[in-house]
């Protein structure tokens, strides 16, 4: 196993809202965690000796590392934004590496198939051109200019829509998708996947959502994201190999796979192997 410098990164490991004294036990990275909080109110996280270690709280999430972030959390300008209703849509247990969870979110090509008549449907299958690049000034992956069809884009959706898409990963285990809002066709709907690395081959999955929707319960909100994404954890859970290749020669893209392929090089440039399978076995 190798942590390198995913080690001094940021990760999600609990809803705040739902935290406790008493607390929740879970790992971070092969590592055994606790999260709670203190007697003030406030988010604590203690590693297996006792250790405290850095937390931050933000989009309703606990967050914290297993060793010196070297930069603040990414920001999320819309979390500040008046008039949005910000979904905590729980967590799911992947058997898969946290890297290969992001790069599912990521892929464009599979929603006719897996989605099938919610975020994509035959025979609206083929991925028009996109732009994606990595951004220097930020040091993050963008995917811009993406559509797609979509019979239902988002619970507030009438009905099938041609749906905007830019893809962000803001870090090795975090990823925006801004898309289109039906209620307000000037702005973004937000929705992240904030991923805790459990183990090299085991992850837990904490979508999160900011979005302009004053009319659908809370409720459904939270069980239509849930469904998406459990319609995605069969197909995780069946990748070979289980961790994700770093080495262009061990799996062929096509063009719709840009922003995998620049999530990859990315990954690379940094270092970010931890879930990762760098040569062919």
């Amino acid at each position: 196993m190798t942590v390198g410098p995913m080690f001094d990164e940021w990760y999600p490991v609990g809803i705040f809202g739902q935290l406790d004294a008493a607390g929740r036990k879970t790992m971070l990275m092969g590592e055994p965690i606790v999260v709670a909080r203190d007697d003030n109110g406030d988010a604590k996280v203690t590693d297996g000796t006792g250790r405290s270690l850095p937390v931050c709280v933000r989009y309703g999430h606990v967050w914290t590392s297993l060793g010196d972030p070297k930069k603040k959390l990414f920001a999320i300008p819309e979390a500040d934004q008046p008039g949005r209703r910000f979904v905590d849509v729980g967590v799911v247990r992947v058997r898969c590496s946290p890297l290969r969870a992001v790069e599912n979110f990521l892929d464009i090509a599979h929603f006719p198939f897996v989605h099938t008549d919610i975020l994509g449907a035959e025979p609206h299958t083929e991925v028009q051109a996109y732009k994606v690049e990595i951004r220097e000034d930020v040091d993050e992956v963008w995917a811009t200019q993406v559509e797609f069809y979509q019979p239902q884009a988002a619970k507030s959706a009438s009905g099938g829509i041609t749906t905007q898409y830019m893809y962000r990963v803001a870090g090795p285990t975090s990823t925006v998708l801004y898309k289109t809002c039906p209620p307000r066709p000037s702005e973004w709907d937000v929705i992240t996947l904030f991923v805790q690395p459990l183990a090299e081959d085991l992850c837990d999955v904490w979508p999160w959502m900011a979005l302009f929707d004053d009319d659908t319960p809370m409720t459904d909100l939270i069980h239509f994201q849930q469904t998406i994404f459990l319609q995605d954890r069969s197909i995780l859970e069946n990748q070979v190999p289980r961790l994700l290749p770093l080495d262009p020669g061990m799996e062929m893209p096509t063009r719709a796979d840009l922003t995998s392929v620049a999530y990859r090089r990315w990954l690379k440039r940094h270092n970010f192997t931890y879930g990762a399978q760098l040569v062919a076995q």
